[in-house]
């Protein structure tokens, strides 16, 4: 989500990496990688999407430990992180709304299903695929728990498979449609692949390299800035994120473990509030910053900040979104890399050459958001305090 209100109002009408020269990769057209002790044995993983956000991570990751991979994509998306190792990808091309002719053919062990935007488009694939692939895996969201409405939201948590019909709140019946729609696409998969042949993975915010939604980047080019900073919320206002690399890293050993079922890609390890989360960021850059915090949720609203992603507010609906439980996860294997290396390699991504400066205009020109009205807001809460 781009941010909480925004992403509603437009990702989610469909709709919860650096360094990267030096990456040792091992070519796909040479399945004869070694696999080192302990380590599964060479797969043959096929990608719905690939070439976005999480797609080249698990690449990268699949890669390195000897699997081959191919992917299915419009072929209109160029990746902004390791585009070198799609030399090594086997790539086809079409539409999952309306030609999957290169699918037609084809054995894999595992298929992971980053693009199911519709359920149809879910449906179609895993049925097409049922019969010559041994598991699907199926990248669906937290936002299959919405309304959050409680505390320790886990993977037995009632899911959201109706949109009520008495909704006014345009942004909100847009919350629930993104939720449904996942929910339904989890069962789509479910009903061609079965229980035993289903990975569910739901992850909530990711972050990091390679995130074109600019739903986080606020973050890592504002403390860079240094200076007085807005943080928003109250003292233990919860956040949960996750490193888009350790989704896509643990994604690929799920399959290795031939594992099955559903789980929430949650991070971090332990419960974080939005103070704890600024402190720890704010160690990946050597400028001094000041925090101001602004806990008036009435003052948040009135200047239009409801998120800072991952910071959401905490309130009705939105009550338990940063609230679900990782447990789970954390014993099938999900791993957390530091805050610190997180904002540090997504803010050496933005600042590189693989990322156009149209694609970095569209946020930094963008008189909406909170980086750029930061100043004015201060000034606003400081007259009103």
């Amino acid at each position: 989500m781009a941010n909480r209100r925004k992403f509603i109002k437009t990702s989610l009408k469909v709709g919860a990496l650096l360094p990267f020269a030096g990456t040792a990769l091992i070519s796909c057209g040479s399945v004869e990688a070694e696999i080192g002790e302990g380590q599964a044995k060479q797969l043959r993983i096929l990608i719905l999407g690939g070439t976005s956000f999480l797609g080249p991570h698990q690449i990268v990751y699949a890669l390195e430990r000897g699997h081959s991979v191919t992917t299915f994509t419009r072929g209109k998306t160029r990746p902004t992180v390791h585009q070198e190792l799609f030399d090594q990808v086997t790539m086809l091309t079409g539409d999952r709304e309306n030609d999957l002719k290169a699918l037609e053919t084809g054995t894999w062990d595992a298929v992971i299903d980053n693009s199911g935007h519709q359920v149809e488009w879910t449906r179609k694939t895993a049925e097409l695929l049922k019969d010559r692939a041994d598991l699907y895996l199926y990248t669906s969201s937290t936002g299959v728990y919405y309304p959050y409405l409680t505390d320790n939201i886990t993977e037995d948590t009632k899911l959201v498979t109706t949109i009520p019909e008495d909704l006014e709140d345009e942004e909100m019946e847009m919350e629930y449609g993104y939720g449904v729609m996942k929910t339904n696409s989890e069962a789509a998969a479910r009903e061609a692949f079965g229980e035993d042949r289903t990975l569910v993975v739901r992850p909530t915010y990711m972050i990091g390299p390679a995130d074109k939604t600019n739903r986080f980047i606020h973050w890592p080019l504002r403390l860079a800035k240094g200076g007085e900073i807005l943080v928003p919320g109250k003292a233990d206002d919860p956040i949960q994120y996750a490193d888009v690399r350790d989704v896509a890293e643990w994604m690929i050993r799920l399959i290795e473990d031939k594992q099955t079922g559903s789980f929430n890609a949650v991070g971090p390890k332990e419960t974080q509030n939005i103070h704890d989360f600024v402190a720890e960021a704010a160690r990946a850059f050597d400028g001094e910053s000041t925090f101001v915090m602004v806990d008036d949720y009435d003052f948040l609203k009135s200047q239009d900040i409801y998120y800072l992603v991952p910071w959401v507010i905490v309130e009705d609906n939105n009550y338990g979104s940063s609230r679900a439980s990782n447990a789970k996860s954390i014993a099938a294997g999900l791993t957390f890399r530091p805050l610190v290396d997180t904002v540090k390699d997504t803010y050496n991504w933005w600042q590189s050459d693989a990322l156009g400066q149209e694609a970095k205009d569209a946020f930094l020109l963008n008189e909406k958001t909170v980086f750029a009205r930061e100043e004015t807001v201060l000034e606003a809460w400081k007259a009103r305090t």
